[in-house]
């Protein structure tokens, strides 16, 4: 199911002395987070005054955020976007969106385990399926990936001989 609100990134550190804050995005690209016009912080939104990107992560001119000190106490938090904000084509989802759903033989319908955890590889992303009889690993790209439907929960994936952590 679509959710309201996603995980943008973490707040890391200060970035100089103007009180910038550096936030780390989470499975989403630091130049297409910068393009958002609100953040929601602790649920609160603020808007940056000034938003740019910074070898891969998000530097932030937050308002009432005056120096460094004030911009590291900040570390550590949390900071979303509103997903209808983000403004995806049709049958592109965000990482967090995907955690949950089952994963289902496209062939067969039969479950093979839930979506874990979503691994950033240089190539592509991968979808860790864990809970079922094996340990899938599951690239995804359309050779394996055959639907994703948040609203019925599931993932079918053209399983290939072999994909199971226990197949011979």
């Amino acid at each position: 199911m679509e959710q309201e609100f996603i995980t943008a990134g973490r707040i890391v550190g200060a970035h100089g002395v103007k009180g910038e804050v550096k936030v780390l995005p989470q499975g989403i690209d630091a130049a297409y987070l910068a393009a958002f016009p609100t953040y929601y912080l602790d649920g609160a939104p603020v808007s940056p005054a000034a938003c740019r990107v910074h070898k891969g992560c998000l530097l932030l001119k937050l308002p009432g955020v005056e120096d460094m000190d004030a911009a590291l106490a900040l570390k550590g938090r949390t900071l979303a976007v509103r997903r209808a904000e983000g403004h995806l084509p049709e049958g592109v989802f965000f990482d967090q969106e995907l955690i949950g759903l089952t994963a289902r033989d496209a062939a067969t319908g039969e479950p093979l385990g839930k979506v874990e955890e979503v691994l950033l590889y240089p190539a592509h992303k991968v979808y860790a399926v864990r809970g079922g009889k094996d340990e899938y690993l599951i690239p995804a790209v359309p050779a394996f990936v055959k639907e994703i439907n948040l609203t019925g929960g599931y993932m079918d994936i053209h399983v290939w001989e072999g994909m199971g952590s226990h197949e011979d």
